[in-house]
């Protein structure tokens, strides 16, 4: 109603330096209740894509690719429900923060990467690997939003692998 507004008294040109960020941010202001359902909704969408994956490991031939396409799938949708919490443009910064870049990098390169190593380069074990690099580094990013867990982890292995 704003835009119309702005538009119909002549104003419209002034707000052409409003960048992509800002219009996102503006775009994602919902009510905390509607915030929690999408969450709620997005990450169960996540976790049903992966454990359907997981079913479809065990079908013949076609199995692991449908596996990687939906573990691929629930991660990203899992992934994508934190942006109903904490609005798209607060998420994408704090992947993008000095803890979490390197983790948020692999985990999103993994993503990538499965989906070539099945469809392009039809090479299932490179496909799998990365999936557990997924994992790996989807773990690894979820453990930098609890104090001092990071550093737990460390130390159990180290005292596991003495």
């Amino acid at each position: 109603m704003d835009k119309l507004k702005k538009v119909l008294s002549g104003q419209d040109g002034q707000d052409d330096d409003v960048n992509i960020l800002q219009a996102a941010n503006e775009a994602s202001r919902l009510g905390w209740g509607t915030r929690v359902k999408g969450f709620i909704a997005c990450f169960a969408i996540g976790v049903v894509c992966s454990v359907l994956g997981v079913c479809m490991l065990w079908l013949p031939r076609i199995g692991l690719v449908l596996f990687v396409v939906f573990y691929t799938l629930g991660n990203f949708a899992s992934l994508t429900s934190t942006m109903f919490l904490m609005g798209p443009v607060k998420q994408l910064k704090k992947m993008c923060e000095k803890t979490r870049a390197l983790a948020s990098a692999i985990m999103l390169t993994c993503f990538a990467l499965t989906l070539c190593a099945a469809f392009w380069w039809k090479n299932n074990g490179l496909a799998l690997l990365f999936c557990i690099l997924q994992f790996l580094a989807f773990a690894w990013y979820g453990l930098s939003y609890i104090p001092f867990a990071r550093d737990a982890v460390m130390k159990m292995f180290s005292v596991c692998l003495k």
